[in-house]
């Protein structure tokens, strides 16, 4: 497997010097300075890709390529954006950059309430509070219908957690929910955020797999042609949010996808911890379905709550049996090579690691710290070493 770092660029505190310190060898990384929409230029990718072989790394995937909101909701002129993405695919595959993590998640990326819950012994984590969620979609949003997503204890429990909040505290969940808008953009108040919602109205899940489907059409094809890996990544929380549709969210989800472009090209982000927060979800064994047609891991755990909420949990710990995963992945590796694949090993990241020590005196993206992902890493590479050496 291929140790690898998400790394954003100008708009991360940590260096790449840094990075080369965790021992990992690959870099994550994207242009987020790029308008969603626009192409990137070939220029462009080739000063990232400089910056980051000559710290001495490879740059083994993109996460992400974004989706223009216009595709996902089927609007304006598709044909240009569709053939602008096309363009940036090219690009970048002329610089041998040809793995593409991707979401289809639409208006918000991820979603938490809180991004520095504390965590047993010290240190801070991500966290998504249910009680907190329905307080901001029922009484801050005042989305109509937002009652029926939620159970009644956990209304009752928002509705004294409104009653109580200062402005300051519904200010900071209002940040927290806004840290998942996609990319250095887009940042709404209240209001703003029944404008964007506003935009989908009317696009219910069949809607939006049918754009999806469209994307898939479009895209996969060129990518098979350009010698590409498309990975999807799932939703993170993998149920619907504001009143958005989420179809990347289990395994019926992800055989549809699969199903829809029946392509190599046509892949999967296998992340443990956005496939781990819907207890419905069997994670090694949709891994082991699916991991002919896995490009790219996200490796990390949650502890569930029963009423829907969840936490960041240490890499090992948590509800998802990481070592059984591991395992999956590396049984996928040995397969491909048996085959003789060039592209046997599977790149993966810690993700969404705790901030311990000096991470909380720096000011570091939330979920990206340097010491909690290097520990996240370290504990990931002795079970790999450990699973190997047993198979040898």
């Amino acid at each position: 497997m291929i140790e690898s770092w998400r790394w954003y660029g100008d708009l991360d505190a940590i260096t790449l010097d840094e990075v080369a310190q965790t021992g990992a060898s690959g870099i994550v990384t994207s242009l987020h300075g790029i308008p969603y929409g626009e192409v990137w230029g070939a220029q462009a990718i080739a000063t990232r890709k400089a910056q980051v072989t000559q710290a001495g790394f490879d740059w083994v995937v993109v996460e992400s390529l974004p989706i223009h909101e216009n595709i996902k909701r089927g609007t304006g002129d598709l044909p240009a954006l569709f053939a602008n993405y096309r363009q940036s695919m090219a690009n970048l595959a002329a610089q041998g950059v040809t793995t593409i993590c991707y979401n289809f998640m639409p208006l918000l990326d991820w979603t938490r309430t809180d991004l520095h819950a504390p965590v047993k012994g010290g240190g801070t984590c991500l966290r998504f509070e249910a009680v907190r969620m329905a307080a901001f979609e029922v009484h801050m949003l005042g989305r109509t219908d937002a009652e029926g997503d939620y159970p009644p204890q956990v209304l009752a429990k928002a509705a004294v957690w409104f009653q109580q909040a200062s402005e300051a505290e519904r200010g900071a969940l209002l940040a927290s929910i806004m840290a998942g808008m996609p990319g250095a953009f887009d940042r709404y108040d209240i209001p703003g955020l029944r404008n964007a919602l506003q935009a989908y109205a009317g696009i219910d899940r069949a809607a939006l797999r049918a754009n999806y489907k469209r994307f898939l059409d479009e895209i996969i094809p060129a990518a098979a042609d350009l010698g590409m890996r498309f990975c999807v990544h799932p939703d993170d929380p993998p149920r619907d949010i504001l009143g958005l549709p989420r179809i990347v969210s289990d395994e019926d989800d992800i055989a549809w996808i699969m199903d829809a472009v029946d392509a190599p090209a046509n892949g999967l982000t296998l992340c443990s911890g956005s496939l781990g927060a819907n207890p419905v979800n069997d994670v090694p064994a949709i891994a082991a379905r699916f991991a002919d047609r896995i490009h790219f891991a996200h490796l990390r755990n949650v502890a569930k709550d029963p009423d829907g909420s969840f936490e960041e949990a240490a890499h090992l710990d948590g509800d998802t049996d990481m070592i059984a995963l591991i395992q999956v992945l590396l049984d996928e590796e040995k397969r491909r090579r048996a085959a003789g694949r060039a592209d046997h090993a599977i790149p993966f990241r810690p993700d969404h690691g705790h901030h311990i020590l000096s991470d909380q005196t720096r000011m570091l993206i939330p979920g990206y710290p340097l010491i909690g992902r290097l520990r996240g890493l370290a504990e990931l590479r002795g079970a790999i070493r450990a699973l190997e050496h047993g198979a040898a």
